[in-house]
């Protein structure tokens, strides 16, 4: 009698690498929705537009390297780079700054490396910080107003279209003006704390509007929590770090930016919940991932407070990109059968 070879395991999981990323995906619905609501069609153009490009470059590359195309291109991970990148550029950017973006985070920071599992960093952001600095005006003038702000409604689609495609910049100014953490930042030296929550950008309003993203992307995280997709180390103590460090260092809202802008504007929640999470590139022991976490959050507040960029989410993951095989190497937890666990790379490992 034949017997049956199969190695271990037998049972296989529901937890596939397409489920997950869609679940990420459907995540971020909630700020997807908001950020349409409140500033307009931008941010869905874009991020369709980032999508087919991730797609059509993922294709491209499978097809070069003679890989099977229909197979990667069902895992997700390529929809969920170009969702995303999406999201984190400017609602009306133009839409050549979102496909260069889109195709150099595929091809140069995940395909190049060998595609999904070997990319040392995370590729939206890879593409997100290089239009950041080759185009630092078309990525810091792009930012829509929201309408609780301007007190106007939001720009029709096809308007939308017209600012995206066509460059039309003189349409763009009615809708576009400074991110609150870019005119706080520039402001808070010569104004008062009061003063400057009642210029253009804010309005009054606590955080420009953008209270309402953060909240949104913080729902979707927790959510993904409750999915067990991600865990609560790295967004945790990213947050903690983050708002620790700006009431310790920045507690006079008279000559620093307050923890409410830090915690509910930008790419805070964004950041914490959906891109320092990415699991290829980030710290993957439980102790490395508190530690990962809360350097990004440390460096978000160094770049927001003393860098040039009023928003440090993608540099900072980025850098903590760099040192994820260090720390994980550094925290490995004590394995079962041994006294104490194994600390930092010994001599003849691999």
């Amino acid at each position: 009698m034949a017997l049956l070879t199969l190695s271990s395991p037998h049972t296989r999981g529901t937890n596939r690498t397409s489920r997950i990323m869609a679940t990420v995906a459907l995540a971020t619905l909630p700020g997807l929705a908001v950020m349409t609501w409140l500033f307009g069609y931008g941010t869905l153009i874009n991020t369709t537009l980032a999508i087919v490009t991730a797609l059509l470059s993922e294709a491209i590359v499978l097809k070069m390297r003679r890989y099977p195309v229909s197979f990667f291109l069902k895992d997700n991970t390529a929809l969920v780079t170009g969702l995303l990148l999406g999201l984190a550029l400017p609602p009306l950017a133009p839409w050549w700054i979102t496909v260069f973006a889109t195709a150099f985070s595929i091809v140069f920071a995940k395909q190049i490396y060998g595609g999904i599992g070997n990319n040392p960093f995370n590729p939206a952001m890879v593409g997100y910080a290089l239009v950041l600095i080759s185009f630092p005006v078309q990525m810091t003038t792009n930012w829509a107003i929201s309408f609780q702000v301007s007190g106007q409604d939001v720009a029709s689609f096809s308007d939308t279209l017209s600012m995206i495609f066509a460059s039309a910049p003189g349409m763009a100014d009615a809708y576009t003006g400074a991110t609150p953490l870019d005119q706080y930042k520039h402001l808070i030296g010569q104004q008062t704390s009061e003063q400057v929550l009642q210029t253009s950008t804010f309005n009054g309003w606590l955080n420009g509007g953008w209270e309402w993203v953060n909240l949104a992307f913080l729902a979707g995280g927790l959510f993904l929590l409750a999915r067990k997709i991600i865990t609560w180390h790295i967004p945790i103590s990213m947050l903690v770090a983050l708002a620790v460090c700006s009431l310790v260092l920045g507690w006079d809202a008279d000559a620093c930016t307050p923890v409410t802008l830090h915690m509910l504007s930008g790419a805070t929640m964004l950041g914490a919940f959906f891109i320092a999470t990415d699991p290829v590139s980030a710290s993957t022991t439980p102790t490395g991932k508190i530690i990962y976490g809360a350097g990004i959050g440390i460096l978000v507040y160094l770049i927001r407070t003393w860098g040039a960029y009023p928003d440090a989410v993608a540099f900072a993951v980025l850098l903590m990109n760099f040192t994820a095989p260090f720390i994980d190497a550094y925290t490995q937890p004590r394995s079962y059968g041994h006294k104490k666990a194994k600390r930092g790379l010994k001599s003849g490992d691999q």
